[in-house]
């Protein structure tokens, strides 16, 4: 997301500072967060080097998701090929991500921030089907994308390795441009 910037009523999505690192892994690294994740520890410097190769990446449009200046959650975005046969168009399809201080949690901020980042894919970005996944116990998060319109596609079923609790179900989302942009917002 080279430069761009995605504002809401409340929020502004822009693209990661080398400044923003620091605070991002404040959040990131909480037992409350890593609880859902799957790279539950992250080195500082391999993060941040992370970040910088996400930034120099064009179908990389992760961004950081500030509150009045201050970053509280991260959202990420991969365009990437869909599954088909040779003369597939290219780049037609997304993965989301993304990633809030819970100290900001309960205020609709990831919402309003994924709702963003989904309708800057469909309508920017040109991208025709979205994808996400998560732990099904992670109630927070179905929240999130089933309130901005995606649709459970998957349950796998003993599919997700967590490391406190063993084999979990997982989740898998979709929401298709079609789909998105028939439904009144």
């Amino acid at each position: 997301m080279e430069g761009t910037t995605l504002r809401t009523a409340r929020l502004a999505l822009r693209p990661v500072r080398d400044e923003d690192v620091d605070r991002i892994l404040e959040y990131r690294n909480l037992p409350e967060v890593t609880y859902w994740l799957l790279r539950t520890e992250v080195e500082p410097v391999a993060f941040r080097a992370a970040w910088r190769r996400a930034a120099a990446d064009p179908d990389d449009h992760s961004v950081a998701v500030t509150l009045a200046g201050l970053v509280i959650g991260t959202v990420s975005l991969d365009v990437v090929d869909g599954m088909g046969q040779p003369g597939m168009p290219a780049r037609t399809e997304a993965q989301l991500g993304y990633i809030f201080d819970p100290a900001h949690g309960g205020r609709g901020y990831a919402t309003e921030a994924v709702a963003a980042m989904v309708a800057h894919a469909f309508t920017g970005l040109g991208v025709r089907r979205i994808t996400a996944g998560c732990f099904a116990d992670n109630l927070a998060s179905v929240r999130v994308l089933e309130k901005v319109g995606m649709r459970r596609e998957q349950h796998g079923v003993g599919d997700s390795w967590h490391a406190e609790r063993g084999w979990v179900d997982g989740y898998t989302y979709a929401l298709h441009a079609d789909t998105w942009r028939a439904t009144p917002r």
